[in-house]
Parts: structure tokens; C-alpha cells; sequence
């Protein structure tokens, strides 16, 4: 109760009847206190159920065995994929028709959160391809051929997926990419060749973006989706990555490569729109995804300065460093927030380009600039491979650079603003 309401009660009750009065107010008032939280709460009692289930999950088939993965330079990604599929971690969103569980974006990034808690970036990121990178449009706008034949045991985790976007010539300018996709009867033929391709080592099948006509470079592209066993692939030598070290990345050829033309995603044409409301979601479970990772810096660096020494007294008394590290919590909780803003608006329906770009954007230098902090506080310590900050100022470097770089980021929002300037008109 405030002071003004205070002082409108009447000094002449007595004790008692204070007591009943404030009794009547406390169980009237308390519910509505308790529902009013609840309501703004983001997350509900079933995303946190889900969230556990994850965790546990990720405690026990996963993190002991992430030291020897990193190691050995990849995961098994069918085995933690059969494992996650079971669950039914692998279609949150997807429709239940095909064995998703049919819930809204909101828990999509609830898992996104939770499987932050994995004690490296790489395989998060593959699990992320497989959910919101190469399925979305696939589950959106598939017939029901192509559901069943690559969504429905993608759900399950029989299959693992990849997506193909990315070129030698270019990553970020989609528009560009030169792979063609050629009808012949009722086949396409592919030739071309694809870069950066997570997973590619354990895929089986990709979805891939291909120009299947002549026309305007956005609107002559088509998804199709693409068995990873079809004669004509050829995978060139693993990539040798600074971080991720777990997940298998690789350059991809395509020779002369036949497909149905009945894999195609939606219509023939409208490959790129369809990407670019992939990428909403892809840019969106980017932002989840370093949520986790950023706690466990902050937090980890929290427990070892206060237990390092120096100068006879814990380095986490210095004011500079617990000043530090309350900024950058700040800064966590202002991603959250901006995170959860734009999922509810996605949810309801609104295009979310500008602010999924801005959780990109965001999350990709907060990442950068909180990893790099903590590091700093772990001195000689923080320079080798036995601590979990050291692994994440490798791992999530990407973020600034995978799935849009940060410069791109920057140009979508600016469009948005109505602020990019346009280029000059060629004189006829």
C-alpha cells in the first residue's frame, strides 16, 4: 500500500480491527498481485517443464561426453539426435501431423535457452540447423510428400539435416549465389557448389537454395530438398575451424546432381522469400542460444575471482571487476528482453525483420565483449584450453559472423529505418 493510501485510514481504528483490515486486503489482493505476475511473466509453467526435461537431458547424454567430442573434432550427431528426437525436442513447433508437438514460437525459444546449457557452442548450433535453419520453411510451406519424406524424420531425429545457402563467392548476399538447379522433365539438375555447411559430414539431406530460372535474382531461386547420398556430391576435407571444433563443417560440389522436381519446397521461385523468413527464425534461435553461454561466463568468472588471491585480498573485490561484471549482467537482461519482445510479436503474427536482425546484431557483440571481459579477469588461466571461458570466447565468436554478418544486421535495420542509402539510377 502506498503512503497516500496510508493516510486516508482513519486513526481512530484500533488494533484490531487494523488487523482484519489489512487480512481483507492481503488475501484480495495478493491473487490478483500473484496473477498479474504470472501474466508478465514470459515463460510459463510448461516452458519451464520443458526447459527441465532439456536440461536433464543435456546433463546426462551430453555434457560429460563434450571434452572427448571437441577433441575428436565432431559429435554423433544421429545419436544425440535420436536421443533429442524421442523426446520431442526436434519439432516444438512443427505439426503434430508429422510427430512436432505443435506448440508457438515461444517454445522454441525456450528450448533455444535451455540448450544454451551445453558446455560448447557446436552442438547447439548443429541442433539449431536442424530446427530452425533447414525445417521451418519446409514444415510451412512442403507438400505433404516432402513432410514425409524429410520433415517427419527430422522430427524424430532419424534423419540429420543441413542447410545450404552459403557460397565460396559469398555468404551474406544471398541474392548472388550462383548454384542452378536446371529442369529437366521431372528432374532437377544441380551443379554448383556450397560453403560453411554445418553438419555436412552427417547430413542426410540438405535444403538447399538454388536458382532455378533466369529472372530477377529474387525472385528466380527455389528450396529443394536434397538426399545427401544422391551420386554427384562430393564433400571436399573437413574445415579446420578455431571454434566449434565439434561440429563436422565442410565445402560441398554439386556434379550434374538429380533430383525430383517434387522436392521442391512450395513453389518453383520463391526460394528466397522463403529463406529470408527462415533466417527471422535462424537470427531469433541465435539470440536464445547465447543467453545460457553468457550466464555461465559471468557466473563462472564470479566464483573464480572470488577464490583467486591477490594482493591479499579476492580479485573480485576490486571494484573495477564486480562493476564490470554488473554491467554486463545488464546487458544479458537488456538482450532477454529484446529477445522476448520479439518473439512475442512473432508469435502473434507481426514481421520481425528489424528486431530479429537487432537480436542478432546484439547478441553477436554482446557475446564477443562479455567473453572477452571474463577472460581477461582469469588472467594466464583464461589463455588455455581447461576452462569453459576460454572455450566460449572461441565457440561464439561466429555468432557475429554465421547466419548474417553483423555489417548485414546493420543494413536491415537501417532499411528499415529508412535511413540505407539507395543507389544511384542508371541513366537511360
Amino acid at each position: 500500500m502506498s503512503a497516500l493510501t496510508l493516510s486516508k485510514i482513519p486513526k481512530r481504528l484500533t488494533a484490531a480491527p487494523w488487523r482484519a483490515l489489512m487480512t481483507r486486503y492481503i488475501s484480495t489482493t495478493y491473487p490478483l498481485q500473484q496473477q498479474a505476475q504470472e501474466a508478465s511473466e514470459f515463460y510459463r509453467q510448461e516452458h519451464r517443464e520443458l526447459q527441465n526435461s532439456l536440461k536433464k537431458l543435456i546433463d546426462t547424454e551430453i555434457n560429460p561426453h563434450v571434452d572427448r567430442w571437441e577433441a575428436e573434432g565432431q559429435f554423433p550427431a544421429h545419436e544425440v539426435f535420436k536421443k533429442l528426437g524421442q523426446a520431442g525436442f526436434l519439432g516444438v513447433t512443427k505439426p503434430e501431423e508429422y510427430g512436432g508437438l505443435g506448440l508457438d514460437y515461444t517454445y522454441s525459444i525456450a528450448m533455444g535457452e535451455a540448450l544454451g546449457n551445453v558446455t560448447c557452442g557446436a552442438i547447439p548450433m548443429a541442433v539449431a540447423v536442424q530446427t530452425d535453419m533447414a525445417t521451418p520453411a519446409l514444415a510451412r510451406f512442403g507438400s505433404d510428400y516432402v513432410k514425409e519424406q524429410f520433415l517427419a524424420p527430422s522430427i524424430s531425429g532419424d534423419l540429420v539435416s543441413c542447410l545450404g545457402v552459403s557460397e565460396p563467392s559469398g555468404g551474406s548476399d544471398v541474392a548472388s549465389l550462383k548454384t542452378t538447379a536446371r529442369r529437366e522433365g521431372d528432374d532437377f539438375i544441380i551443379n554448383g557448389q556450397k560453403m560453411w555447411i554445418t553438419n555436412a559430414f552427417q547430413a542426410d539431406w540438405m535444403c538447399l537454395l538454388a536458382n532455378t530460372s533466369q529472372g530477377a535474382p529474387h525472385k528466380n531461386k527455389s528450396l529443394i530438398c536434397v538426399p545427401m547420398d544422391t551420386p554427384g556430391i562430393h564433400l571436399n576435407k573437413r574445415i579446420d575451424k578455431m571454434g566449434m571444433r565439434s561440429s563436422d563443417t565442410a565445402q560441398i560440389f554439386f556434379e550434374d546432381v538429380r533430383v525430383p522436381a517434387k522436392n521442391i519446397i512450395g513453389q518453383e521461385g520463391m526460394g528466397f522469400t522463403y529463406q529470408m523468413l527462415q533466417f527471422q527464425e535462424e537470427r531469433l534461435a541465435a539470440a536464445a542460444l547465447t543467453l545460457a553461454p553468457l550466464e555461465i561466463c559471468i557466473r563462472e568468472t564470479i566464483k573464480y575471482t572470488k577464490d583467486r588471491m591477490a594482493f591479499g585480498q579476492p580479485l573480485l573485490n576490486n571494484q573495477y571487476i564486480h562493476f564490470r561484471l554488473a554491467e554486463l549482467e545488464t546487458e544479458v537482461e537488456c538482450l532477454r528482453s529484446l529477445l522476448y519482445r520479439a518473439t512475442e510479436l512473432y508469435v502473434g503474427g507481426e514481421d520481425v525483420t528489424k528486431l530479429a536482425s537487432m537480436c542478432k546484431l546484439k547478441s553477436g557483440r554482446l557475446v564477443r565483449e562479455i567473453s572477452d571481459s571474463c577472460l581477461q579477469f582469469w588472467g594466464g588461466m583464461g589463455f588455455t584450453n581447461e576452462v569453459l571461458v576460454s572455450r566460449f570466447y572461441r565457440d561464439l565468436r561466429l555468432v557475429s559472423i554465421g547466419g548474417g554478418a553483423d555489417e548485414v544486421m546493420l543494413s536491415i535495420i537501417c532499411k528499415y529505418m529508412g535511413i540505407l542509402p539507395q543507389p544511384p539510377k542508371k541513366k537511360k
